[in-house]
């Protein structure tokens, strides 16, 4: 009801009534709902990019915080952000792994801002040995063993679009309740999720188990055969080489490492890049691609090759050694081989950012990722909300492709796969009765 019609409906009921509780009952009411009207509308609307100063191109993925509070975001796959305010002013703190951090102070709404990093600055470590590299890869994988009981709770956002020869087929989203710790998802359950999707040869409606069950260390896996580089068998199993040290303010440091399963490694297959803070041994990203993953298709005539799988997970970063996943992405390609036709070109990428964590346990009970789980039976089991997805900021603060979306509105397949109910009539006559 607007407030202009609330205030005469209160009038007119004042003057109708006598002095007294009844009267003071609808003051309090007006107060009441005026203090509620001015709670839930009071948001400070921010918007921007943020680019790299020196080369001009926009930042994906840089972490966006309120300093003194818990808000924040991170910018999209474009160097763009949204963010609501509370109130103004608000200093806002802009962090990226390799550029140097930078404030920010909104004082107005509507602000539209463009924020450029400096790149930080790469120094060689003054020691060069190759031990430096095993050495620090070592002690983080002790941190993330003695903290690897320490949970987070909050929620997640995941979306996935299937491209068959670069053409959408594809899209699928997700909001999580996800229990974490440092190194990995270890539980969720779903909140809302939506799929749209054109005909297609073939679909990934379980690709979310790469997110959900890919972790740095497990503490029930057998150390004396594990593969991964955080492991008491790095030395054996992988080559190190120490890039560079990315400086962190007047003191400290983040060491990238790039790493790679030794020749002799068979049985596991992979490379990448980790990001290790040299003063807490924390992990703050660990990017990794991998060739070694078997994939079986529901029709036998298809087959897959050229398959792999890129992996990348960063970690919230600040003075501590214990932090809470900020996104992962993982996007695979393949060959689809079909007899006669020539290889379908595929790939799957799928975005995932954690929101709203703290250390504060739920009464909320997380289901742990299992092989036979399907996401689209997952969100079939849900109540579709479109009024949910209209005005999440977290679905806004990654917008979707217009390429994408333009596909998707081109074949009517926006929505969800659950089918609406069909609409009842007002009567129904049967046998000549009216019901």
């Amino acid at each position: 009801m607007p407030l202009n019609t609330l205030l005469i409906l209160i009038a007119f009921l004042r003057s109708r009534l006598a002095a007294g509780k009844l009267a003071a009952r609808l003051g309090v009411v007006f107060l009441l709902v005026g203090g509620l009207s001015h709670g839930a509308y009071a948001q400070y609307p921010v918007r921007g990019i943020v680019r790299d100063k020196e080369t001009k191109e926009p930042l994906p993925f840089v972490g966006i915080g309120v300093k003194g509070t818990t808000m924040g975001t991170a910018s999209n796959e474009n160097g763009e952000f949204t963010l609501s305010l509370p109130s103004v002013p608000q200093t806002l703190i802009f962090s990226e792994l390799a550029h140097i951090k930078d404030t920010v102070q909104v004082t107005q709404a509507g602000q539209a801002l463009e924020i450029e990093l400096a790149p930080a600055t790469v120094v060689l470590s003054e020691v060069k040995v190759a031990s430096y590299a095993y050495q620090l890869v070592d002690r983080a994988y002790q941190q993330l063993k003695k903290n690897y009981s320490r949970k987070f709770y909050g929620k997640a956002y995941y979306r996935q679009i299937t491209r068959i020869d670069n053409d959408p087929t594809e899209l699928l989203e997700m909001v999580w309740n996800a229990k974490s710790n440092i190194a990995r998802i270890e539980g969720t359950s779903i909140a809302q999720g939506r799929y749209a999707a054109k005909q297609a040869l073939i679909s990934d409606k379980n690709f979310s188990l790469y997110t959900k069950s890919f972790g740095l260390y497990d503490d029930k896996a057998d150390t004396t055969k594990a593969l991964g580089l955080f492991s008491p068998n790095v030395v054996a199993n992988y080559l190190l080489e120490i890039k560079g040290v990315l400086e962190k303010g007047e003191t400290g440091g983040v060491a990238e490492i790039a790493f790679e399963t030794r020749p002799e490694q068979t049985k596991y297959r992979s490379k990448g890049t980790v990001w290790i803070d040299v003063d807490t041994y924390q992990v703050i990203r660990y990017k990794m691609t991998t060739p070694q993953l078997t994939r079986k298709a529901n029709n036998p005539t298809f087959s897959f090759k050229n398959t792999e799988l890129e992996l990348d997970m960063v970690f919230q970063n600040d003075t501590t050694a214990v932090n809470p996943l900020e996104h992962i992405k993982a996007d695979m390609t393949y060959d689809l081989v079909r007899p006669g036709l020539p290889p379908a070109k595929m790939k799957v990428s799928a975005f995932t950012f954690f929101y709203d964590t703290s250390r504060k346990p739920t009464s909320l009970t997380y289901n742990k990722v299992t092989s036979n789980e399907r996401d689209l039976e997952t969100i079939r089991k849900v109540k579709y909300d479109p009024e949910f997805w209209a005005n999440n900021p977290v679905v806004k603060r990654t917008p979707l492709e217009d390429e994408v979306a333009k596909s998707f509105e081109q074949k009517g397949a926006f929505g969800t796969m659950v089918k609406k109910p069909e609409p009842k009539a007002d009567v129904r006559i049967r046998n000549g009765r009216i019901e």
